[in-house]
């Protein structure tokens, strides 16, 4: 099967299991910037209005795969790599 041929195919291929650390935020620290949604290389992060109407990152773990981009550019280290239970 080669799946690099058809564009928007990788929605099809959850890579999540390969992570050995998930990003957690703090979203009392986080300041709503979309750093975090913009270098994600998966595009596993979205920013979503909390109930307050302030946005804060969604984290889609089925696709996230640990690589720790958005807790390195996180501005106010709001964001920390922690070790996957599985």
């Amino acid at each position: 099967m080669d799946i690099t041929s058809k564009p928007g195919s990788t929605k099809n291929n959850k890579t999540g299991g390969w992570r050995t650390y998930r990003p957690e935020v703090d979203k009392k620290t986080c300041i709503g910037c979309g750093t975090c949604a913009m270098v994600c290389p998966e595009c596993a992060i979205v920013m979503k209005n909390n109930a307050n109407g302030q946005p804060k990152p969604k984290i889609d773990y089925n696709y996230c795969k640990g690589c720790g981009l958005c807790a390195d550019q996180c501005p106010v280290n709001a964001i920390k790599m922690k070790l996957e239970n599985k």
